[in-house]
């Protein structure tokens, strides 16, 4: 398998119609010359979206579903897709449409020979923002802002789940947050390991449907926590993230 996508979903039925309509066409143009896998992680719906994504799924090749019996969060959804997912490399991608499934092969263009991540950037200068809460705003930039200060100056955006991932990195790079935090904490853990990193830089848009399950002071206590133990790493006053052995790391 060349390409696996993952998309995580939690109590998305109003969002799932889209993945037909604008997932799927992008699936059919990249397997014009790869082989590409789609894997949902619903995690514990209490609506309809697991009898949804059954609906879509029933007839489409290599597109499959993964259920969490309860919500377990963002992260475990991330890692259950990870230990799904055959692909070389992984994209994993929001449900709800704040980044355009059709700039998934712009995405996988970004991950040159000698780049291991690539991340969508609204933040790049190239980037930019659409319609999106102004308290999001706030908490996904500040964030990135300290990321920047004490990870990579380099790299604009770290709290983005719209990203491209070589399979080693999804093997072997530790991350044990479930919540929001998981996709920052997988990103800095991988670079302070010496996994490179790309901005795509793109535009975040507003969701298309649903409300956003984000809890804003759990989010914001979460990554506090997080910044304060790497820059402890960074000081050598704690240890660095251990690789994880390829076989175990699901």
């Amino acid at each position: 398998m060349d390409v696996s996508i993952v998309i995580p979903c939690c109590n998305e039925e109003d969002s799932v119609p889209d993945l037909v309509t604008k997932l799927f066409p992008v699936v059919e143009q990249l397997r014009r010359d790869r082989t590409v896998e789609v894997v949902y992680v619903d995690d514990g719906s209490t609506d309809a979206t697991y009898a949804r994504l059954q609906e879509i799924t029933a007839r489409q090749t290599d597109m499959r579903i993964v259920q969490h019996p309860r919500n377990l969060g963002l992260g475990a959804a991330i890692r259950t897709g990870f230990s799904k997912a055959e692909g070389e490399v992984v994209v994993t991608a929001d449900s709800d449409g704040t980044y355009r499934f059709d700039e998934i092969p712009l995405l996988l263009a970004y991950l040159k020979s000698d780049i291991d991540i690539v991340t969508a950037s609204p933040y790049h200068r190239a980037g930019g923002i659409e319609n999106v809460p102004h308290y999001r705003i706030i908490l996904s930039r500040g964030s990135s802002f300290i990321y920047q200060i004490i990870v990579d100056r380099h790299i604009s955006t770290y709290t983005a789940l719209f990203r491209a991932y070589r399979r080693e990195v999804t093997r072997r790079v530790p991350f044990y947050s479930n919540g929001f935090l998981a996709g920052t904490e997988l990103m800095v853990n991988a670079m302070l390991m010496g996994y490179r990193v790309a901005e795509y830089p793109t535009v975040l848009h507003s969701r298309a449907a649903g409300a956003s399950k984000a809890k804003i002071f759990r989010i914001i206590r979460a990554h506090l926590r997080f910044q304060w133990s790497v820059v402890l790493r960074r000081l050598k006053l704690a240890p660095l993230p251990e690789p994880l052995e390829p076989e175990s790391a699901a």
